[in-house]
């Protein structure tokens, strides 16, 4: 067999060779994107194969918190939590200003809701996080795992994928889409860890692969207000999809759009959750001043920080506070690596941060509760010493924009017409989010990634019985 090219290539109007094998449906791609989209399939009674590029299937999901919004799931009502799907999408849209699609964002809020409620009734542990709302929810409905991390949602998703058949292919890095003269997708060419391209024929071909944060030359042509951002994402984002949809003539929508952090712990790179802003914590500069309203979103957060005087925030909160933290892990990492640090008083505070005391006093004496402050953010309460700080900046997580999709995940060609097997979502796909950092609200990229994987399996099993 032949050595593979390096770059994602479209093999155009000619036969797969001989004597290559098929399955109903290919997934390029083994995150939750992926594993669910395989389970949905499994369901239906339909075979698929997932082509992971890593040794073990982790993706973006697996670097996040795990937090799935959803509305009337099994759980929220037994819960006694009052939602509605037109509620979560409309908290999306008003996120979004009004620039996401409305008919894709409703497609997904109903998957989603499926999706999960199976997931959970095959044992998944689901729990929702409780004790405060992201920024743009208006009930608690962040589904997650009791670790409330991506990658113990990952694992037990890959488990049961496993358990209901779902083969899954790691190490397996596809470089090659097969195409005919109708741009119907013949099937795949895939890189093994020796170098040797395999095939793998399908009927429909799903992607559910990446975006392109890991991409330096796409980030500074397609978000070039991040170019300096650290890039806290999976390396396997590195706009494979995008390049297989500029060789095929694909529509491309949304591509300025991608969730940010604001609140990176620097030089610890580790994340510090923002529901330390939501229950009454700041983020201040180096100078000791507040420079933006911060319960806007911790995706637009990014930009703010970024633009700060050595691209760094200092995270400033106190002891209730830090008793919140420490119910996440990924907190608990980033004090385990050294990022905390605690003041007495307003002096050491600023002795810490860096700043004049005086102007550092003025930015606490303004948090107090009912205050509403020049940027529009109302407090609740005041900050007491001890004070703890973490330094931070602004980070890259994932994009938003993608492949430009149909409301059955179906492929557009830059046209508006779906392309006849070819399916995406997740990180290939564009988002809900509208456009720039600051319509995405928290749990969008899992929104996307399983509501979409359970969708486009529903039409894909849809559209194989019926030929």
């Amino acid at each position: 067999m032949s050595k593979p090219s390096a770059l994602p290539t479209v093999v155009r109007a000619q036969a797969m060779p001989e004597g290559t094998m098929a399955v109903p449906v290919v997934i390029v791609g083994g995150g939750s994107c992926g594993l669910t989209a395989g389970i949905a399939l499994r369901e239906a009674g339909l075979d698929c194969v997932v082509l992971e590029r890593d040794a073990t299937p982790t993706g973006s999901t697996a670097l996040s918190s795990g937090f799935i919004p959803a509305a009337q799931t099994r759980l929220q009502k037994s819960l006694g939590i009052a939602d509605t799907y037109e509620l979560l999408v409309e908290d999306v849209m008003n996120k979004a200003h009004g620039q996401a699609p409305r008919p894709l964002v409703r497609a997904y809020v109903h998957a989603v809701t499926e999706a999960i409620d199976v997931l959970e009734s095959k044992g998944l542990p689901f729990e929702i996080v409780d004790g405060f709302l992201y920024p743009g929810h208006s009930v608690l409905r962040m589904h997650t795992m009791p670790e409330k991390t991506g990658a113990t949602f990952m694992t037990r998703l890959e488990k049961l994928a496993q358990q209901d058949g779902v083969d899954i292919l790691t190490e397996a890095l596809v470089t090659e889409l097969w195409v005919d003269a109708q741009d119907r997708i013949l099937g795949v060419g895939y890189r093994r860890p020796d170098g040797q391209l395999e095939h793998l024929g399908c009927q429909c071909l799903l992607l559910a692969c990446n975006g392109f944060g890991g991409n330096p030359q796409m980030v500074s042509e397609l978000l070039p207000e991040m170019v300096q951002a650290v890039f806290a994402g999976h390396q396997g984002n590195d706009g494979t999809a995008i390049v297989w949809g500029r060789q095929l003539g694909l529509g491309m929508a949304d591509m300025d759009a991608y969730q940010g952090h604001g609140s990176w712990a620097m030089p610890h790179n580790a994340l510090v959750t923002w529901a330390f802003i939501m229950e009454g914590g700041v983020q201040v500069n180096a100078l000791g001043r507040r420079f933006n309203d911060e319960t806007g979103g911790y995706s637009e957060a990014a930009v703010h920080v970024l633009a700060q005087p050595g691209a760094i925030a200092w995270n400033v909160f106190d002891g209730p506070l830090l008793e919140l933290l420490r119910g996440f892990p990924d907190f608990r990492d980033a004090e385990a690596a050294g990022a905390l640090r605690t003041a007495s008083d307003v002096a050491g505070l600023a002795a810490l941060i860096g700043c004049d005391e005086p102007t550092l006093q003025a930015t606490l004496d303004e948090i107090a509760p009912g205050h509403t402050d020049s940027m529009g953010r109302t407090f609740k309460r005041a900050l007491t010493a001890p004070y703890h700080a973490i330094k931070v900046t602004g980070a890259l997580f994932h994009t938003q924009g993608g492949l430009d999709i149909d409301t059955e995940a179906r492929v557009l060609r830059s046209d508006g017409t779906p392309m006849p097997n070819l399916f995406a979502a997740g990180g290939a796909a564009r988002g809900v989010s509208g456009r720039g950092a600051d319509g995405y609200m928290a749990g969008n990229g899992l929104l996307s990634a399983v509501g979409g994987g359970w969708l486009a399996a529903g039409v894909m099993a849809s559209q194989l019985k019926q030929a």
